[in-house]
């Protein structure tokens, strides 16, 4: 019997899980009226933004729908690609929007939690947390069985296949299945895309706009209900890193498993080799779930025990599933041992990752303490230094991303050129060190969603009034869910990394059997190769940019509407009269939906246009371009702004004079030229790699039999 069924179980056991976790979370209570009403606020803002954004991205999708629907009758893709394009998409939308309910509910409940004690506090908001992760896993996972099932249904019928001379009905069939499977992908990536930059767009708008009118000019609080931008600047929070989050790692789990199913028929390994991602996954789960039972901790806490806490629930479940791989690995493909030793790489190096994005960006390490002295000398000194930090710091992912691709390839018994079967044995190994870093997932994203909860929760303390000792409770919450939020966001980039390599390599195996006559030219001097390469090399620097400008534009109208309001709104500014919160949560919304356009439809139109142009050898020209440049910049970014977010957090902890002072206010330009680096373009860049790598696997038959050159 299959152990493929542990896939749908595994789907159920972590939506049943994200159930349990949320009606825990529903039945805290809210606190006071004023705080009902707050937190009422953020999430009418965040449910008016998403519906918009939502209804915006249906257009796209229906478009998509009818060219794609166009292609597979006229031969191109199979009748089901356009089907599953629209539920990758749906399920990465739904879950998104699944967290961020919980999220907008939850930012209130942990406020009142933490006025009892720094645990209960964190225990709110970490359930929350992973309400988004247990969604994005169960629900990533449901999409691939309900295909997995349907096409294996569909294709046991020989009419149905197209088997070649020679070829064996069981080889044929899991071709055509798991050749389906890897294009509905596309739908998950376009939808993270929107997600991840329309978000972005609008939470660093209202962020930028509140910090650089209401920190700078006006001299209150972060989180002062004066600010007219304030509720705004929350339910970016949510719109942002935890929809958009959400929807960003679902579309990276998703790809990881399908592009290794992949990878699992072109090395021969047939049904066992497709097998074994989804079982990964199913382990994945129920490690995560009893992982998320030891993250607790003790009043008074310190950062470092707040981080050993998270940390301890995400090295036990990475222990549960190194146990649990072995015996998997060892029956399941015949005691081929070296892919254990693959999944092992992927672990550890999402570990590693993370540990070094801590490093770069938690107040407790050297490199933000030094930077945060930088901010004596004013802002141009604080920019230079968190530039070359975040520079500094793609150095180690860099290695640990190479070493992992080495280790998991060489012990997968790589060893021929592209389409020998141990070169294809050693492409399976990366792609199952991709799914090795991504099993985790649940409890990982638990850790990253939980920060913006806190973040609200501080907010919701301050705005509603609390004592001091509850603003320092959710103080240390929030503090720790920057640094959280940095690892996340790293863990993040460095899966799309090895997800990119793997899905690259799915296009290779895609390419082949569509046309297993085509000679592959990938020579350096080749210029379709060396023009591909140059351009994907630029297009995350494109990309970067339209995002960057849009994050400007949107936050010049907030800047502008916040003076607005301290001007005309008599009494205000001495707590006598209420500010126009809508105003500032509506322009955000409009700035974000239009300004997201450009850069998500590029990541769509490039590939198509590259394929076109070059053909197939300059299409891997152009994916191995971007796959490099945009992990390094997407690193970079992230880092950088980590560091001046947390410098700032470090300064107002009383070092360098405190809030108000010079080197204060030093520190809140550097974060507001960060904030758009790791909230916006950052982490929208390693969903661009990874969609450009599947819309050239959706189109691969296209490029194939139209192109110049």
């Amino acid at each position: 019997m299959s152990l493929t069924f542990l896939a749908p179980v595994g789907s159920a056991l972590a939506l049943l899980f994200a159930l349990f976790l949320s009606r825990r979370v529903l039945k805290a209570p809210e606190g006071t009226d004023l705080m009902k009403k707050i937190s009422l606020a953020v999430r009418k803002g965040a449910n008016a933004y998403l519906k918009r954004q939502y209804a915006g991205v249906a257009i796209f999708f229906a478009v998509m729908f009818v060219i794609l629907m166009v292609l597979a009758l006229t031969g191109f893709l199979t009748l089901f690609v356009p089907f599953a394009f629209v539920t990758g998409g749906f399920f990465s939308g739904l879950s998104g929007f699944i967290g961020m309910k919980i999220a907008t509910a939850a930012n209130a409940r942990t406020a009142h939690a933490a006025s009892n004690s720094l645990n209960s506090g964190l225990r709110i908001a970490f359930s929350s947390g992973a309400v988004m992760g247990f969604v994005v896993v169960g629900l990533g996972l449901l999409d691939i069985s309900f295909w997995y099932f349907f096409l294996q249904w569909w294709y046991s019928d020989a009419a149905h296949l197209t088997i070649a001379a020679g070829q064996a009905m069981e080889e044929a069939q899991i071709q055509a299945i798991t050749s389906a499977m890897l294009t509905f992908g596309m739908g998950a990536s376009s939808m993270a895309l929107f997600a991840r930059v329309g978000g972005g767009i609008f939470t660093k708008a209202a962020d930028v706009g509140a910090d650089l009118v209401g920190k700078v000019e006006a001299g209150i609080p972060e989180d002062d209900p004066r600010n007219p931008a304030v509720i705004a600047d929350n339910v970016g929070d949510n719109v942002g890193d935890v929809a958009g989050m959400g929807a960003d790692l679902y579309e990276s789990y998703v790809g990881s498993i399908i592009s290794t199913a992949s990878l699992a028929v072109a090395a021969g390994l047939g049904f066992e080799g497709v097998t074994v991602p989804m079982v990964m996954a199913a382990i994945g789960i129920l490690a995560s779930i009893v992982g998320t039972f030891f993250v607790k901790t003790k009043e008074g806490a310190s950062q470092k025990n707040l981080l050993s806490a998270l940390r301890r629930g995400t090295w036990i479940s990475a222990l549960i599933i190194a146990v649990a791989a072995f015996p998997l690995i060892y029956f399941e493909l015949d005691g081929q041992i070296g892919f254990y030793f693959a999944i092992l790489s992927g672990l550890i190096a999402g570990i590693l990752i993370g540990l070094t994005t801590e490093y770069f960006t938690s107040d407790t390490y050297k490199p933000t303490k030094r930077l945060a002295g930088m901010s004596q000398t004013g802002p141009a000194t604080m920019i230079i230094g968190g530039l070359s930090l975040g520079m500094l710091s793609t150095v180690l992912p860099v290695i640990i991303v190479g070493v992992s691709v080495l280790v998991s390839y060489s012990v997968s018994g790589g060893a021929g050129g592209i389409g020998d079967a141990t070169f294809n044995q050693g492409l399976y190994g990366v792609g199952l060190s991709a799914v090795g870093m991504l099993s985790t997932l649940g409890i990982t994203l638990a850790t990253d969603a939980y920060g913006p909860v806190a973040d609200n929760a501080g907010g919701i303390a301050e705005m509603a009034g609390l004592g001091e000792e509850v603003r320092n409770r959710t103080d240390a919450l929030d503090s720790l869910g920057n640094t959280t939020a940095a690892t996340g966001k790293g863990f993040a980039i460095g899966s799309a990394a090895l997800t990119a390599l793997a899905l690259i390599a799915s296009f290779v195996a895609e390419v082949q059997i569509r046309d297993p006559n085509f000679t592959f030219e990938l020579s350096l001097i080749n210029p379709p190769v060396l023009i591909g390469l140059f351009v994907g090399g630029m297009l995350p620097f494109l990309f970067a940019a339209l995002t960057m400008d849009a994050v400007g534009r949107a936050a010049q109208s907030i800047v502008v509407e916040v003076r607005r309001q301290f001007r005309e709104i008599k009494g205000l500014m001495e707590g006598k009269a209420e500010a126009d919160y809508a105003s500032c949560v509506d322009i955000c919304t409009k700035s974000a939906q239009k300004e997201m356009l450009a850069p998500a439809l590029l990541a769509v139109i490039a590939p198509i246009i590259i394929g076109v142009v070059l053909g197939v050898n300059g299409i891997c020209g152009m994916l191995g371009g971007a796959t490099v440049s945009g992990f390094i910049l997407a690193v970079m970014m992230a880092n950088s702004g980590g560091a001046w977010d947390n410098a700032k957090k470090y300064i107002e902890s009383g070092e360098y004079g405190g809030k108000g002072s010079d080197a204060h206010k030093a520190a809140v330009v550097g974060d507001t030229v960060g904030d758009p680096f790791k909230d916006t373009s950052g982490p929208s860049i390693n969903i661009l790699i990874k969609l450009l790598s599947m819309v050239s696997i959706v189109f691969a038959s296209v490029f194939l039999a139209f192109h110049l050159f």
